[in-house]
């Protein structure tokens, strides 16, 4: 074999090569992709079936089945009211599909609340079968309105969808914030004269052996320097014998 013939076979063979590579890659490709086509079912319609038949529609899928919502419709109660994802999508074995169920038609006017407790309002809807939904606080420029609520959604003698009821409360003036400085290795006089002037609690003051401090120097600090205290904080220091 003279050397053109010898590099024409090398060719050859180098192409035969190259055509069983790629039908290979093409074949793995393809049972890859027939492989994840074989994880995925379709979304069936659920909406209008009880629970437990849709429960059963969707593990004959291998799919799961997750209440997020229940709101009051004209279908039965427990029946399907709104699913996600809508039918027909695909979905991988295994997911969850989200459902909203029905409680059946509303009978229930929602109480008016405003001006009462929370306390107060939860008695109220639990006695009226309905239930707390979001609260929100709102800061007041007076104490005497904190707990109060101010706000309702829905409003008052509304029949709703849903059975919960958010509110607003009051919360009444928050206390003011401070952070507790530093005050390791002060005298004990300066060390109540800087809380003091700050507006904070005298602190509570206990002594101990440490010969290493100066004689009434602060030794040990609770809280911690840098702490969130407020007005109403308890200060505690330990100064030196």
């Amino acid at each position: 074999m003279n050397l053109r013939e010898r590099i024409e076979w090398v060719f050859r063979m180098g192409l035969l090569i190259f055509i069983l590579a790629a039908a290979a890659f093409l074949s793995a490709v393809t049972a890859m992709r027939f492989a994840i086509q074989g994880r995925e079912v379709s979304m069936p319609n659920l909406v209008g079936k009880s629970s437990a038949d849709a429960l059963a529609i969707l593990q004959g899928r291998g799919l799961q089945l997750k209440v997020v919502d229940r709101v009051y419709t004209d279908l039965p109660i427990n029946a399907v009211a709104r699913q996600s994802p809508p039918e027909g999508e695909r979905m991988k074995v295994g997911q969850n599909a989200h459902v909203v169920l029905s409680l059946g038609a509303q009978n229930v006017t929602t109480p008016s609340l405003m001006g009462e407790s929370l306390r107060v309002a939860r008695i109220q809807l639990l006695q009226a079968g309905l239930q707390l939904g979001e609260v929100t606080t709102v800061a007041t420029a007076t104490s005497t309105m904190s707990d109060t609520i101010l706000q309702q959604t829905p409003a008052p003698g509304i029949k709703a969808a849903s059975p919960r009821v958010d509110l607003l409360v009051a919360q009444g003036d928050t206390a003011a914030a401070y952070v507790m400085p530093w005050l390791v290795g002060m005298s004990l006089a300066d060390a109540d004269r800087l809380i003091t002037s700050s507006g904070l609690k005298l602190p509570r003051t206990t002594f101990a052996a440490a010969p290493e401090w100066p004689k009434g120097a602060v030794t040990q600090q609770t809280p911690e320097p840098g702490t969130k205290i407020t007005t109403a904080s308890e200060i505690e220091i330990v100064a030196a014998e």
